[in-house]
């Protein structure tokens, strides 16, 4: 214990009370038996009321512990009573207002030593804000407010906005505005808009200034968010009237109805009446209405209306069987102010009339068998009419009466728009006659009524026992002749295979042959080729060198190979003269003639060569063999002016004629 006097001294400073303790707790864990440990409340008060009050840090002593149960807690309250001096900011003012003043700011001093002199001391700066309560309710600017809205404004649309001032913030000022009464409520709504915190007005009906010309409102603003003690501050809502006027707009016409349903019957002659619409000016000028028809689809020009009256007609003649409805578009506009339109839908009706007779519902297959009995149903009809039921539901089947009795089958109408089909007799044969044909007349009960006539083709089969059909005409026939389907099916494919084999022989004989003229690149030459080449000049046994020389040899036509004539040609006649009497030129007319008269020769040139040369020219020979041996001073420069037909011989000779200068 003498040592923790000995550091009394030191108590001044934070290291001293720091030293002063841990001496303290080490001393009593050495000498002092530790027991559990327990809190006495008043001990600890008292001893907190010492640690606080100032002359215990005057004195700088320490307090007896020896009447404490427990020692060691008492020593950590000592401990936390030299480290937790704090300091409390408490309001100054009653009520504060945040609507008045948000923020403050408030400068903090702190001394030690108790604030004598000599002590150091340092200050900072705390920023206190006031948070919202709802405190404050809504209240509107003005206690009466006028809105203009037009006639012409759209359902649903928004016509106007009211807002409630709230001076709290957040949801604090949340509010919601209702129309609590006034006699525009059925026909205005109002709903709060959450970001501007606004009530929008909306229009519910129509407005029509010619029937009323303005409303009144009640709206009432209220917070959604009541904090009950703030209560006594007032109801958080208010109420504010609204005066809603009610602008005139020039309407366009309109219609009495929004809608037309007309019927017409079909058939009906062009020009009849279906209806009338009607449409009026709203407006107090009441001008007057033009009509007329939407030609959007095709629809709208089967009818015309009256632009005056609105009466509308039809433009062609209908069938309700191929369209029993049409939807047209009517619309009517002022005389005075055509831009204004308004439109209505007109539905037309066609109705039926007892025009179209009935008939068999589909194509009867009725097949009798050859062992039937008498009186034996073997088929049963129905019918149809293209009209409703209210002209023809009701069917009658009779046989026709113009003609003699059936003897082998008669009808029976049922009385429910069906009809049975029976034999008369007991047996059919096949082989007497096959296919049976019963007229039928069907009538309905339309007025006036209708009827026609059908005929049924009834087909003789041979059947089962049980009614199943095996077999009929046809099958019979080729059963009879001992032909299979199999056998029918090798007939046929035999049959297909020589086509086949004929088809092919006579493609490969026509492939064979080899025009004899071939044409390239100029349609007005043909040249007559062989690929025979022959034996050359000695060679005299491959054909008659007189026939060549003497032309008159040939007295029979040579028809040419290329062309297949498909008329007699005309008889050549050839004068009888003698080899040495004939004149080579005469024989050339006579052959192109021959040739243009000839209808079995093509429609062009033919070149056609001869070897005969005629008589003895006094020019001597043409032949080109010798030219290459012998020089000639011709120019053959006139080559070049003869066209493009002979463009390549003038080349040829202008090269020979260059050699010869060079």
């Amino acid at each position: 214990h003498s040592l923790i006097f000995l550091l009394n001294s030191y108590l001044n400073t934070a290291a001293g009370i720091v030293l002063y303790i841990y001496i303290y707790l080490y001393i009593y864990v050495r000498h002092e038996q530790l027991k559990p440990a327990y809190f006495d409340c008043r001990k600890a008060l008292h001893f907190q009321k010492i640690c606080h009050s100032p002359p215990f840090l005057k004195r700088r002593v320490i307090p007896s512990l020896s009447s404490c149960s427990n020692k060691l807690i008492l020593i950590f309250l000592l401990f936390v009573c030299f480290l937790s001096i704090t300091g409390v900011i408490r309001t100054a003012l009653h009520n504060m207002d945040r609507e008045a003043r948000e923020h403050y700011s408030v400068v903090i001093q702190a001394k030690d030593m108790a604030g004598q002199v000599g002590g150091l001391s340092g200050s900072t700066t705390v920023n206190i804000t006031l948070t919202d309560v709802n405190d404050n309710p809504p209240r509107f600017p003005q206690k009466h407010y006028q809105l203009y809205v037009p006639e012409s404004a759209q359902v649903g649309s928004a016509v106007g906005k009211i807002k409630a001032n709230d001076a709290d913030t957040g949801s604090n000022a949340d509010m919601k505005y209702t129309i609590i009464n006034g006699d525009g409520s059925g026909v205005f709504s109002i709903s709060t808009d959450k970001e501007t915190r606004e009530g929008i007005l909306s229009l519910k009906k129509p407005l029509n200034y010619e029937k009323k010309k303005s409303y009144t409102l009640n709206i009432e603003g209220a917070n959604t968010h009541v904090d009950f003690r703030f209560s006594h501050l007032g109801p958080f809502k208010d109420v504010t009237m609204l005066k809603i006027i009610v602008g005139d707009v020039d309407e366009p016409p309109l219609f009495t109805m929004p809608s037309y349903v007309m019927e017409v019957y079909e058939n009906a002659k062009i020009g009849t009446a279906v209806g009338t619409v009607t449409a009026q000016d709203p407006d107090t000028a009441n001008s007057l209405v033009r009509y007329f028809i939407d030609h959007n689809t095709e629809e709208d020009r089967y009818f015309t209306i009256d632009a005056s009256t609105g009466t509308i007609k039809t433009a062609k003649i209908f069938d309700r069987e191929e369209t029993p409805w049409y939807n047209i578009t009517v619309a009517a506009s002022e005389i005075d102010n055509p831009g204004l339109v308004s439109h209505v839908p007109v539905g037309i009706r066609i109705l039926d009339i007892n025009d179209n007779p009935p008939e068999l519902a589909r194509e009867y297959d009725v097949v009798v068998c050859e062992n039937v009995k008498p009186g034996q149903v073997i088929q049963t009809i129905t019918a149809t009419d293209k009209d409703n039921s209210a002209n023809g539901a009701r069917f009658h089947f009779s046989l026709d009466e113009g003609l003699s009795l059936n003897p082998n089958f008669t009808l029976r109408d049922n009385e429910d728009n069906t009809a049975s089909i029976l034999t008369r007799r007991r047996r059919y044969s096949r082989t007497t006659q096959d296919i049976y044909y019963l007229p039928v007349l069907i009538s309905d009960g339309g007025v006036p009524p209708l009827s026609s006539s059908s005929t049924l083709t009834i087909r003789v089969c041979a059947c089962e026992r049980d009614g199943r059909v095996r077999t009929c005409h046809a099958e019979a026939f080729l059963s009879s002749a001992g032909l299979s389907t199999g056998a029918l099916i090798a007939i046929l494919l035999c049959v297909v295979i020589l086509l086949a084999i004929v088809v092919l022989f006579i493609t490969l004989r026509r492939s064979k042959k080899e025009p004899l003229i071939i044409s390239e690149e100029d349609v007005r030459e043909n040249v007559v080729t062989y690929d025979d080449e022959g034996g050359g000049e000695e060679d005299t046994e491959a054909f008659d060198i007189t026939a060549l020389r003497n032309p008159s040899a040939a007295e029979e036509l040579k028809y040419r190979r290329d062309v297949r004539p498909e008329v007699k040609p005309l008889p050549r006649h050839h004068p009888s003269s003698s080899l040495d009497s004939i004149d080579v030129q005469e024989f050339i007319k006579q052959r192109l003639a021959e040739a243009d008269l000839d209808p079995s020769v093509p429609p062009y040139d033919s070149l056609q060569t001869y070897a005969y040369e005629g008589h003895r020219s006094e020019a001597g020979s043409i032949s080109s063999l010798d030219s290459a041996t012998t020089h000639s001073d011709q120019d053959y420069n006139y080559l070049g002016d003869w066209g493009p037909e002979f463009k390549k011989l003038a080349e040829l000779y202008g090269e020979v004629e260059s050699e010869r200068t060079t």
